[in-house]
C-alpha cells in the first residue's frame, strides 16, 4: 500500500475524525513549543519542521496554512526567544511563513517523484536558501545584526533535515503499523 510509485498522492487518506485530531495535535505543538520552550533553536526548529512535514503527509491542504503561521506567532508571542532581538523577528515573520510554505511545497512536489529522505533534503535546502538570502539582504542594508545570518542560515537547514528525519521515522512507523509490520524501509 505504501510502496513508492509515481502515482502516490498526498495526503494519505485517513478516517474522518483522525485528520482533525492530527491537526489539533500538530497545531498545538507548532505554536506551544516555540511559545513555551523558546530555546534551544535546534530543538524548537526540529519540532516545528517535523510538524510541517507530517502535516504535508497526513493532512488535507486546507489544514496546512495555520501550521505555517503558528510557529512564528508562538515565537513572537513569547517575545523573549531572541531577547533584545525580538524586534528584528517582526521583519522576518512574513519570510518565515513563506519559507515554511517553500518547505511544504518543495517536499510535496518532490515526494511525488522521489523518495522521502531525498525530498526532505531538497525541501530543507530550499527553505535554508530562501531564509539565508533574506537574512543576507537585511544584513547588507543594516536592518538586522549579523547573528541572523546564523539563525536564518545553516541552523535552518539542519533543523529542516532533523525535522524531516523525525517525520520520516513517524511515517515509517505508521506505514508498518498499517501493513502489520511487513514494510521495509
Amino acid at each position: 500500500m505504501f510502496q513508492k510509485t509515481s502515482s502516490i498522492s498526498l495526503p494519505i487518506s485517513l478516517v474522518a475524525p483522525i485528520p482533525m485530531l492530527i491537526f489539533a495535535g500538530l497545531s498545538f505543538l507548532s505554536f506551544s513549543i516555540p511559545f513555551s520552550l523558546g530555546h534551544p533553536q535546534w530543538l524548537v526548529g526540529t519540532v516545528v519542521n517535523s510538524c510541517l512535514f507530517l502535516a504535508t503527509i497526513f493532512l488535507p491542504r486546507k489544514f496546512i496554512l495555520p501550521l505555517i503561521v503558528f510557529p512564528g506567532l508562538g515565537v513572537l508571542s513569547r517575545g523573549i526567544i531572541f531577547g533584545p532581538l525580538t524586534m528584528f523577528l517582526v521583519y522576518f515573520l512574513p519570510f518565515i511563513w513563506l519559507a515554511n510554505s517553500v518547505l511544504i511545497l518543495v517536499f510535496k512536489k518532490l515526494f511525488s517523484h522521489f523518495n522521502y529522505l531525498f525530498s526532505v533534503f531538497l525541501a530543507a535546502a530550499a527553505k535554508f536558501l530562501f531564509l539565508f538570502t533574506i537574512a543576507n539582504v537585511y544584513f547588507e542594508f543594516s536592518l538586522v545584526p549579523k547573528v541572523f545570518l546564523q539563525l536564518m542560515g545553516v541552523n535552518q537547514f539542519l533543523t529542516g533535515l532533523a525535522g524531516g528525519i523525525i517525520s520520516w521515522l513517524i511515517f515509517e512507523f505508521y506505514a508498518k503499523s498499517l501493513s502489520g509490520g511487513k514494510r521495509t524501509a
